[in-house]
């Protein structure tokens, strides 16, 4: 009878773990596709211990720093583990996530979401979705979700914890090709989560970059930034931080001057791209996609290269071109020169044609 009654057992336990494992591979499946899934999924499929840099943050990055373009000059390694409208209160987890699997020997931090109010952002939870939906299962993800959403959302922690909930209409997905290789949410991304952009969208460019003076960043964001540091630091992390060139305003200028005397008194460096139009030959009236939002193919060729130089200047990063364990990276360098040359194209017949972006006002 006892026999009996522990092969029963072993049964419904192997029951769970088969429905557990199917159920988590569905519910990666589901999960709305796009550039924010394919990059974190693209992540997980790095090779261990490979990526010499991990950038975090919002927008600003996967559009205005080639990875690719990176390697190819440099063989540097760097990953954007980054998301549309990102809260710098995930900063730190995404550390931790990162850490699961790389030994990165710097952090790049992008700042402009510093200068937003939190509330604001935690009242539309698709920002923080972008983090929790995209990540793995783990105990580390439901802290992340402690830690973002608050007990009393309308929506509810469980639908954060069982994302599924959210997306059970996309059976679709399962019709994908594509999606069947996140299965594990480990797919490798051709273009190392760069994401070319080739329209035009000028503006002046800003009077301000440079500007001296501060203006506090909210209590809460502030907060979010000294525990960031202080993570940092008892970590023993490296860590750069910075400004992304874009159309800012004077206020906002000052916020990164308050956010630059907070970092450089952690010991940590301080780049605002926005003192340096001249050094990085950004050109306003051509290189944004979206009227000074974010840079195009062309703006984001320019911000990859004075990266690179300061990365150059600033550390000793060792070269990995033609280590056998990067082949994937020179795949990616050689499939960004070919969208380069077509994007530069139809850059440079855009801006002959006077063919500028058409931003969608939302309703």
């Amino acid at each position: 009878m006892k026999r009996r009654k522990a092969l029963i057992l072993v049964q419904i336990l192997a029951f769970i773990g088969i429905f557990m494992i199917l159920l988590t591979g569905i519910s990666y499946m589901v999960r709305t596709n796009g550039d924010v899934k394919d990059r974190f999924s693209g992540f997980y499929a790095e090779k261990d211990d490979t990526l010499d840099i991990v950038m975090i943050g919002s927008s600003p990055v996967f559009p205005y720093y080639a990875a690719p373009k990176l390697w190819g000059d440099t063989g540097i390694a760097m990953y954007p583990l980054s998301s549309n409208v990102q809260r710098p209160a995930a900063m730190k987890y995404l550390v931790r996530e990162a850490e699961k699997s790389q030994s990165p020997a710097l952090y790049i931090f992008e700042m402009r979401m510093f200068t937003m109010d939190d509330e604001g952002l935690r009242n539309n939870m698709a920002y923080t979705r972008g983090v929790t939906d995209n990540m793995r299962y783990s105990v580390l993800r439901g802290e992340t979700i402690r830690a973002l959403v608050p007990e009393d959302d309308e929506e509810g922690r469980l639908s954060f914890y069982l994302d599924i909930m959210k997306y059970h209409t996309n059976w679709k997905m399962l019709a994908l090709p594509s999606e069947w290789a996140n299965v594990m949410y480990h797919k490798r991304n051709p273009l190392k989560g760069f994401a070319f952009k080739d329209e035009v969208g000028p503006q002046p460019m800003p009077v301000c970059g440079g500007a001296a003076g501060t203006t506090a960043i909210t209590a809460t964001q502030e907060a979010y930034l000294r525990d960031l540091l202080d993570f940092l630091k008892t970590g023993n992390r490296d860590a750069l931080f910075i400004v992304s060139p874009y159309g800012e305003s004077l206020a906002e200028q000052q916020m990164y001057n308050y956010m630059e005397e907070i970092v450089s008194a952690a010991g940590y460096p301080f780049l605002n791209m926005n003192d340096f139009y001249e050094e990085i030959g950004i050109v306003f009236e051509e290189d944004f996609a979206d009227y000074g939002s974010h840079t195009n193919a062309v703006g984001a060729e320019k911000c990859t290269d004075f990266l690179a130089r300061y990365l150059q200047e600033h550390y000793a990063f060792e070269d990995k071109r033609g280590d056998a364990d990067y082949a994937s990276w020179d795949e990616a360098y050689l499939l960004w020169q070919k969208d380069m040359e077509t994007a530069r194209e139809t850059i440079r017949e855009r801006i002959a044609n006077e063919d500028y972006a058409v931003i969608e006002e939302e309703e």
